[in-house]
Order: C-alpha cells, then sequence, then structure tokens
C-alpha cells in the first residue's frame, strides 16, 4: 500500500472513530410499514420501524439497502440496478389513465354562413351517448357522405375502481368481538380463536355489473400490537355477507394465504380469478380472515379493493 492510501485509511479511521464508529452496512427489506419506515433483516436479526431518508423511493418488500449503523440506524438508498426502466413503466400507466379523461377534437369553430374550403360534410342528425367510462361520444348520421369516416377510436376499458369496506370487525365464541376493534385472527390469551371480517354492502358486484373483470387486488396493513413482531400469514376466506352479522361471522371459500406480513407493514395481493368472479357476480359479498392459536394471531387493517377491469 503506497503512503497516499495509507494516510487516507488512517483518516477514514479516525473520521469513523470520531462519528462515533459509524459504518454503513447492506440489509434487506422486510416490508414495508404504513409509516413509511421498514422493517429489515440485518447482521442475522431483525430490526423494525426503521427511518428512511428520501433518497430511498418507492420501497418495497425485498429490496437492498444500505444502512447506516448507529444507536439509531438509518436506511440510506437502495443497492442494485437503474430503477429508471420501472419508473418508466409507472408514468406510462399513470398517462394512459389520465389519457382516459380527455377528449380530442382538432378543432371546433362556428358561424352562419357554410364552412369555407372543401371536405365539409354536412351532418343531418347528431348522436352522442356515454361509453363505460362515462364520457360522451358523439356519431354524426349523414344523409350523403362524400368521403369515408376516419377510424373509430379503440374502445377503452372502463377506468379502475377502489371499493373501500363501509365496516369491519371480530367475532369470538360465535358472537361480535367488541374488545377487538380491527379484524383479527388466532388466539393470543387462551379466550378462543377470532375471526374477522371486512364488509362492503352491494358496492363491489354493483361497480362490476356489465363489465369485464381483469384484476382484483386487495391492500392490507398489519395491526401494531397484535402478536410477534415478525411475519404472519393472512389465512383469507370468503363470506356472504353485506353488513357485520349479529351471530357469528360464517366464513365462505377458503382459506387463501396471499399475504404474509410483520408488524406495522402494508402489501397488496391479488385475488384469485375464481374470487373474484364471485365478488363481481354478487355470489360473495366480502372478505374474512381466521387462523389458530398465538402463531397466527394477527390484526389488520385496510381492505380497500382495487378493481381492473378489460371491456
Amino acid at each position: 500500500m503506497g503512503i497516499r492510501d495509507q494516510v487516507g485509511k488512517d483518516l477514514a479511521e479516525v473520521k469513523a472513530a470520531a462519528a462515533g464508529g459509524l459504518q454503513t452496512v447492506s440489509a434487506e427489506v422486510i416490508d414495508v410499514t404504513d409509516e413509511g419506515t421498514v422493517n429489515l433483516r440485518m447482521d442475522g436479526g431483525e430490526l423494525y420501524d426503521v427511518a428512511c431518508t428520501d433518497a430511498y423511493r418507492n420501497r418495497a418488500a425485498g429490496d437492498t439497502v444500505a444502512v447506516r449503523r448507529g444507536s439509531v440506524p438509518v436506511v440510506l438508498w437502495r443497492l442494485g440496478d437503474d430503477p429508471a426502466e420501472a419508473d418508466a413503466a409507472r408514468i406510462a400507466t399513470l398517462a394512459q389513465d389520465a389519457a382516459q379523461d380527455l377528449v380530442a377534437i382538432s378543432a371546433f369553430t362556428w358561424g352562419t354562413p357554410a364552412p369555407p374550403g372543401t371536405g365539409w360534410q354536412q351532418v343531418s342528425t347528431l348522436w352522442t351517448k356515454k361509453d363505460t367510462n362515462g364520457k360522451g361520444v358523439l356519431y354524426a348520421q349523414l344523409g350523403t357522405a362524400s368521403d369515408t369516416s376516419p377510424d373509430a377510436l379503440a374502445t377503452r376499458a372502463p377506468k379502475s375502481v377502489t371499493i373501500s369496506p363501509n365496516d369491519s370487525g371480530s367475532w369470538r365464541n360465535g358472537r361480535p368481538d367488541s374488545y377487538a376493534t380491527s379484524p383479527t385472527q388466532g388466539d393470543w390469551t387462551g379466550g378462543g380463536d377470532r375471526r374477522g371480517g371486512w364488509f362492503y354492502g352491494s358496492a363491489i358486484a354493483s361497480a362490476c355489473s356489465g363489465k369485464t373483470v381483469a384484476s382484483m387486488r386487495v391492500a392490507f396493513t398489519r395491526k401494531r400490537g397484535s402478536g410477534i413482531n415478525g411475519k404472519v400469514r393472512m389465512r383469507l376466506y370468503l363470506h356472504n355477507y353485506t353488513s357485520a352479522p349479529g351471530g357469528q361471522l360464517s366464513l365462505g371459500d377458503g382459506p387463501e394465504t396471499l399475504l404474509s406480513l410483520s408488524v406495522g407493514a402494508k402489501g397488496t395481493a391479488t385475488l384469485p380469478a375464481a374470487w373474484r368472479t364471485a365478488l363481481a357476480s354478487g355470489s360473495a359479498r366480502g372478505l374474512a380472515i381466521a387462523g389458530h392459536g398465538r402463531g397466527e394471531y394477527a390484526a389488520f387493517t385496510g381492505g380497500s379493493i382495487t378493481i381492473s377491469f378489460s371491456a
């Protein structure tokens, strides 16, 4: 090692010592929480609710990140490939959604005489209707046509909609459980397993009426202070209630294990095809959870369902 390199190494060590021995290490993100912090797997252990700098954007479970160690660790940035391609795809999707709200007309003028120039055609009857997104569509009926019609715009799929539950709760020993205000599964104290449910009235079927459903995605957050800090799998079921029952919450199809979340974490999952068909038709009305014992004990909030359509 040259003299210059050795001096640089010595200065770096002195600076690190003066800063309390802080150093940067890599870690894996277990989950992103509802507060924007992350739960980490680092140095063989797990850390919860670790703060992040603004440089760490588009946070996601599975990311490898640089962490400044110390009494209060902080995530500095994500390690890995340039996220430009992912950002480009996300921006393109947003632009397509925004374009659905636009109506393109190259020019719109009027006057009392006939229009100047050639190519004009006189409309005998004007027709209009709403498209699947509630936007106005015009069709001009001509007495005679001196030119072919422009190609009609491709039919746009209806815009996605998000349905939020209008009620939720927990049930224990065959009746509503007023102690657990959020939907809860499993049992922590030996008082009996809980089951929870989210209720949407008939809003899901109404939103899907006359449309072709492409996907349904549901979002949940693992409630803090419920069970172990580590990941707990959600045991999801369908139910057939438009509102919370006064007796036991009966379960429909399930369980499906679509998400496993650590404490405070938020996540989304795509519902199985058979489930989205049942919810869209109204043969099922909402979602429920149920688990057994301490290993599956956890409470969850959220439950909003985003429905995408293909036609």
